[in-house]
């Protein structure tokens, strides 16, 4: 499909080995039917998702030791490869001396939380050879857990290492390192309050 137009930069979601992965819905914004503002924003949920598990991450992790980071930072593997992550919990002893700049990490979070994604998956063979492909280059990255949190099916799939995956309900406690421990269930429970 091919609309006459440049795709910007700012549709660009994450970079892959010299070649975009685009936001999901960006030929909507090719074809005039969507605003970038639109194609780039989270859902409801997906947003008190977020802030919740931030500030749950906020009262049980050690701040002393460790940053919580959003907004979809970015994570530089290579001068070809980025990736964003919608949460990283990073080892606040890795960021000394760190400037305070725009540019994307070059250093390894302990911790990165995904809440779906905003990424065009059209090029991948199913939905899931993304998040696996995204999961195993944070991993090889030096992340030392990957935790995937989807909405529609209300499922977690957490990644510590190569070998070691496996796919939970929200129902089930998740933990997020050193015993932090993340129940989805209640969180989402507490939305509704």
């Amino acid at each position: 499909m091919n609309f006459g137009h440049i795709i910007p930069k700012s549709l660009i979601y994450e970079f892959v080995n010299g070649r975009p992965v685009y936001c999901a819905d960006y030929k909507h914004y090719l074809s005039g039917q969507k605003q970038i503002e639109q194609i780039k924003s989270r859902t409801y949920l997906q947003g008190l998702l977020a802030s919740e598990i931030i500030l749950a991450l906020g009262s049980i992790l050690d701040l002393k030791k460790y940053r919580i980071i959003s907004n979809e930072i970015g994570l530089q593997f290579s001068k070809q490869s980025w990736r964003a992550a919608d949460i990283a919990v990073f080892n606040k002893a890795d960021l000394k001396g760190v400037p305070l700049h725009n540019k994307y990490m070059k250093i390894a979070p302990e911790v990165v939380i995904e809440i779906d994604t905003k990424a065009d998956l059209e090029g991948f063979l199913n939905p899931l050879s993304y998040h696996h492909l995204k999961t195993e280059e944070l991993l090889d990255f030096g992340v030392k857990k990957v935790i995937w949190i989807f909405t529609d099916t209300k499922r977690v799939m957490i990644a510590d290492n190569r070998d070691n995956w496996q796919t939970v309900t929200w129902k089930q406690d998740i933990e997020v390192t050193d015993g932090a421990i993340l129940n989805l269930e209640e969180i989402y429970e507490g939305l509704t309050e």
